[in-house]
């Protein structure tokens, strides 16, 4: 695989002749910065009142409404689509939570590269709400998933991995028996 050639004047986008003059102010965006985290607080709110799925409604519109303002790849969104792990696993449908932190992970990595320490953060996120899930049968084929998106992204040996490996495997054998269970045998 070929290195990507970075020329010192960068690339000219469509953006780039976009943008204001220098010295002048740009024009606003439909959604700027204050408004997605009032819009945010405004989910947690209404998720701390006892109505998630109210929140949960407001999430999907304000991820719809994000995603039109700044695309796919923009941090505001991934951080949008972490809310929305974030209540499905206040809600108790760790599947979807998990689903929603893995495709963040994912995001994270295309935007901000596998070494940035918020694409670790991520990635530990996933893994906690992972460790948290209560056992069920989906539990193991969600690990898998966990762990092979998070050896592709840190890599055989990085400990997130290892943790998680050691998880699936305790996972798939039988409980130890108790010193009690031993002494009644």
């Amino acid at each position: 695989m070929s290195e990507p050639v970075y020329r010192p004047w960068g690339t000219v986008t469509p953006e780039f002749w976009a943008a204001p003059a220098p010295g002048t102010t740009p024009a606003d965006r439909g959604l700027p910065p204050e408004t997605l985290r009032a819009r945010l607080v405004r989910v947690a709110e209404v998720a701390q009142d006892g109505r998630p799925q109210d929140a949960v409604a407001l999430a999907a519109q304000l991820d719809q409404d994000v995603t039109a303002e700044y695309g796919e790849l923009h941090l505001h969104t991934v951080q949008v689509r972490e809310v929305r792990g974030y209540l499905a696993a206040l809600m108790a449908d760790h599947a979807t939570g998990l689903a929603w932190y893995l495709h963040a992970v994912q995001l994270r990595v295309t935007i901000q590269g596998p070494g940035h320490p918020d694409v670790e953060e991520a990635t530990r996120r996933a893994y906690s709400l992972w460790r948290a899930m209560p056992p069920e049968a989906d539990r193991q084929r969600l690990g898998a998933e966990l762990l092979t998106i998070a050896t592709d992204i840190h890599g055989a040996d990085s400990l997130v991995v290892r943790r998680t490996r050691e998880h699936l495997y305790s996972l798939g054998l039988p409980a130890a028996p108790t010193p009690a269970q031993l002494n009644s045998a």
